[in-house]
């Protein structure tokens, strides 16, 4: 039976189970010295608690006095204590602990359910099963402290068992210059770094509608040629007057899909989904201050209704966040909808998070961002040794060596620079999946330049969260003046133009024949 919240401008209305449960952490169930302990991480929104009211395992209820709730190291709190005038905040994103004094468990699974009061929500009640399982003293494990996990002593010890385990020595990777603490949240088990060779291309002059500056290129990778290369693309463009870019799109997935009897049902629950689309947007869009649900897109197969939810999400790349926001929506989805839904599951593998995808080239996923320049003729032949009508049906039988081999890209090597570009700034690498398609165009102009475009139909980038806080990553991105809010577009202007720029660079080296003789110059390390 469907549990009761009250958000916070809507009646009261009832969230299916299965949501709820996601409020569990599975797996944290353990017997500790202390009693019987498991977390719950607030994966809603802001919210506090104003009362426990009933904990049960096994179905036998534990006395609220013999209830404790503490956050990390912080103070430990008796459910008893806690009321409307001595409320415990729960952050969005924050872990909370309980911790029941009774005997240990057995080995095995068992039933937990939980009864509590939460402002904006009213009372909840869900109920979860998860295991104690049997532990293997033998089994080797990671050092791990659950209430510090960077301190310097834990950090030592993780690096102790590594040299153990690897018989090796590490003499580099302790080695870094920031608090390891400002890690949290971008990576578990701290243990050192991985130092990757830095280098600058440029400067990049770029005429876009937010980057309107001449820009260094900073580009991490440990392929010998790729800084060369980017530097003689972005001379070139620079000396043809630069290169204009354009911000065309923008918007961040989540896919939901709803499972029915047959087809027909799942037709028409996308119509009543057109139907409520202002109720949606309003649930989606309360669980955060950024993010805007611009339409949902629907897709029927069998008798599966996909729903492809997008969004704006402001600095950030937005996953995380259209996330939570599709979470809700789907709540009220569930809730209110009159008919019967077999099942849903919250990502359904159509926003294709992590992969590159015809649906993103076509609708785009992040940023759909174009650069385009005009290259001079006489500039062309000049430093690059081919001429434009070369360098032009080179390209164009280019193309049909990609739509044979079913690649995402006509182009040359489009994610060298994106990948070097999100190592140095703090991108999700993984998002050079879907940032890897690529459509380039080029042509001839009546004087005989050579007109160049690309398009980038689904670059994932952010400018604040995420990595981009991290020390050198925020340094890289200072230095393009792309650190913070409100610089996310002049981001993906100067990524898109120092890609075109590469472009440019790697197919006259094809064309010309310098591309062999270029990486045995710059990239031989044998």
């Amino acid at each position: 039976r469907p549990s009761r919240f009250r958000p916070h401008s809507y009646p009261l209305m009832s969230v299916p189970d299965a949501l709820l449960k996601q409020l569990y952490t599975f797996g944290s169930l353990e017997n500790t010295d202390r009693g019987v302990e498991f977390a719950l991480k607030n994966r809603l929104q802001d919210a506090t608690l104003t009362g426990l009211l009933d904990v049960k395992i096994d179905g036998d209820t534990v006395p609220p006095e013999r209830v404790h709730l503490f956050m990390g190291e912080g103070e430990t709190h008796a459910a008893d204590e806690i009321s409307d005038e001595d409320a415990l905040d729960f952050p969005l994103r924050r872990t909370l602990h309980l911790r029941a004094d009774r005997p240990a468990l057995e080995s095995g699974t068992h039933n937990l359910e939980l009864t509590f009061r939460a402002d904006p929500f009213g009372t909840l009640t869900f109920s979860v099963e998860d295991s104690i399982s049997e532990q293997d003293e033998a089994l080797e494990r990671i050092p791990r402290n659950p209430d510090d996990n960077c301190s310097q002593a834990i950090i030592d010890e993780r690096q102790q068992f590594v040299e153990d385990y690897g018989d090796t020595s590490l003499d580099h990777v302790p080695h870094y210059s920031f608090d390891p603490a400002v890690t949290e949240g971008n990576i578990e088990n701290f243990t050192g770094v991985a130092q990757i060779p830095l280098g600058f291309a440029g400067p990049l002059t770029v005429h876009g509608e937010h980057a309107q500056d001449d820009v260094l290129i900073p580009l991490a990778t440990s392929e010998g040629t790729l800084v060369a290369s980017y530097n003689r693309g972005i001379k070139v463009c620079n000396l043809s007057g630069g290169i204009e870019a354009t911000v065309s799109r923008d918007c961040m997935q989540r896919a939901p899909v709803f499972i029915f009897d047959n087809a027909r049902a799942a037709r028409d629950f996308t119509h009543w989904v057109d139907d409520h689309m202002d109720a949606i947007r309003a649930e989606a869009e309360s669980t955060s201050s950024v993010a805007e649900l611009l339409y949902i897109d629907h897709y029927l197969s069998n008798h599966f209704a996909y729903l492809r939810f997008n969004y704006r999400t402001g600095d950030a790349a937005g996953q995380n966040m259209v996330g939570r926001a599709t979470f809700a929506a789907c709540g009220w989805i569930m809730d209110q909808y009159p008919g019967p839904v077999e099942h849903f599951y919250l990502e359904s593998n159509f926003a294709t998070d992590k992969k590159a995808s015809q649906v993103n080239v076509m609708r785009t996923r992040g940023k759909r961002v174009t650069a385009e320049a005009t290259i001079d003729r006489d500039t062309l032949a000049q430093h690059m040794r081919v001429e434009p009508e070369a360098l032009h049906h080179h390209w164009s039988v280019s193309t049909v060596g990609a739509f044979l081999s079913g690649a995402n890209n006509n182009g040359a090597h489009s994610p060298n620079a994106i990948t070097a570009l999100f190592i140095a700034t703090g991108q999700d690498v993984a998002n050079v999946s879907e940032s890897s398609a690529g459509v380039l165009y080029t042509d001839i102009t009546d004087d005989g330049d050579l007109d160049i475009s690309l398009t980038i139909p689904s670059l994932i980038v952010a400018t604040y969260g995420g990595g981009t806080g991290l020390p050198t990553q925020r340094e890289c991105l200072e230095v393009m003046g792309c650190y913070g809010k409100g610089k996310v577009h002049k981001f993906a202007e100067i990524v898109a133009a120092a890609t075109l720029a590469g472009e440019l660079s790697l197919g006259a080296a094809i064309s010309s024949s310098d591309w062999v003789s270029s990486h045995e110059t710059y990239g031989r390390n044998r």
